[in-house]
């Protein structure tokens, strides 16, 4: 496992502990270590409190979707992502959003970007609640958005569209995330 991947275990693992780990500070990534993230998917460290958060507070108390946060917070998503679901959740991580650029997330995340941005983070919502079991080389889903999304499976890997899964299956009250290394285009 990679210094990155442990990292975010751990801080997935704190903040589904408690949401007061957020506020701990001092969590820098350092870009060789994010540079290296693994093909391997990761599974997520025993938590009994997650499934009992909804998937904006499991976001919200993890550190590395803090921006993933901000975005679902601009376009309105929350009560959305409150809601019963069950809801599959690919959550980018903020070294994702860092990838596609300052000023094009400044775009999305002002108020004329509001269409655009919700366009792409509820393209990232699947319906229902699919593990990474459920998951199967060449299935295609449809998104929340109306696009669709292709899965490949190879060995441990599971991949999104462009994204891999870093970390999969993590159990919220109202469905499942899994943590991708990339932010997914409707589109492309």
């Amino acid at each position: 496992m990679t210094t990155y991947t442990k990292r975010l275990a751990t801080f997935a693992a704190v903040a589904m502990l408690t949401l007061g780990a957020a506020a701990c500070g001092g969590d820098a990534e350092d870009p060789a270590a994010a540079a290296a993230t693994p093909a391997e998917t990761q599974a997520p460290a025993e938590t009994p409190a997650a499934a009992e958060q909804d998937i904006v507070a499991l976001a919200a108390g993890t550190p590395e979707l803090s921006t993933l946060v901000s975005a679902v917070g601009a376009a309105e998503l929350v009560e959305t992502l409150q809601g019963d679901g069950p809801f599959t959740v690919f959550a980018p991580t903020n070294d994702a959003f860092s990838a596609v650029g300052q000023e094009t997330l400044d775009e999305l995340l002002a108020p004329e970007g509001k269409a655009q941005l919700t366009d792409i983070l509820t393209y990232h919502v699947v319906p229902g609640e699919l593990m990474a079991a459920d998951l199967q080389d060449g299935q295609e889903l449809e998104t929340v958005q109306g696009g669709k999304l292709q899965v490949s499976v190879e060995g441990d890997t599971v991949r999104v569209g462009d994204a891999t899964v870093v970390m999969a299956d993590v159990d919220a009250s109202n469905g499942v995330v899994h943590v991708i290394d990339a932010v997914l285009m409707p589109g492309e």
